[in-house]
């Protein structure tokens, strides 16, 4: 089953084509393959270059449109203006194939990267038993989006706030942008922005099931920046 995948909640715009194969019973593993993969870090051109990118990928697997079984997009946190590009994306392409689309929350792709990449396996071994992964995002306002994890499951968040006051819990890792995990005394894992191998394997169960998505709800977390300053000029006219 080949799987479309893309995320823009973070300043990487992720697109990129998995093979998804349930084994013969509900016990065996998923098996996935990236077949074509496009990372591009850009927070300002997450519309120019997303569909261009999903072609690219369509492209280079010698794929077309209708090959495409299911759609996952992460669906945040992330800011306004970038997150609404690859859910309507998403939106768009799944209406016009009469495919499922199916959202995930953007941080549990990170930590599925962080958790089951091979690279990152020696890594992820650090940490204890008792411990937990924290994921961050740039949220901006000199804020992060943040989440924690036990056995790849979510324990807390996703929230948002400033790091200082970001209880870690009992994390004993951390995954997610390069320039906020230093705020952090933890040991880093290299897995910063959503791949599409991580966005599908957190989805796996229910595309392999053909289960009916829920609907995309867009986690922004926050009023967006263009509405607080409609309502700060709103008060001084009214002031």
């Amino acid at each position: 089953m080949l799987v479309l995948a893309v995320d823009t909640a973070t300043p990487a715009v992720t697109a990129g084509l998995v093979e998804l194969e349930q084994g013969v019973d509900a016990g065996t593993p998923v098996r996935m393959r990236t077949v074509a993969s496009r990372v591009r870090v850009d927070p300002r051109a997450h519309a120019e270059v997303l569909t261009p990118q999903i072609l690219e990928c369509l492209t280079e697997a010698g794929r077309s449109r209708t090959d495409i079984a299911a759609l996952v997009v992460g669906v945040g946190p992330g800011p306004f203006t970038g997150l609404r590009v690859g859910m309507a994306t998403a939106a768009a392409f799944g209406d016009a194939l009469g495919i499922p689309v199916y959202g995930v929350c953007s941080l549990d792709a990170i930590a599925a990267d962080a958790a089951l990449d091979p690279a990152l396996r020696p890594a992820a071994a650090e940490l204890r038993p008792a411990g937990e992964l924290l994921v961050v995002t740039d949220a901006r306002r000199r804020e992060v989006y943040w989440a924690r994890y036990r056995d790849g499951a979510r324990t807390a968040g996703p929230e948002v706030c400033k790091p200082t006051d970001l209880d870690a819990g009992q994390a004993t890792a951390i995954a997610g942008s390069a320039s906020h995990v230093d705020f952090f005394d933890l040991p880093v894992l290299p897995a910063e922005t959503p791949s599409p191998a991580g966005l599908v394997r957190v989805a796996a169960v229910d595309v392999c099931a053909r289960a009916v998505p829920d609907p995309l709800v867009p986690l922004y977390l926050r009023r967006p920046d263009a509405v607080e300053n409609a309502y700060r000029t709103l008060d001084r006219t009214r002031a």
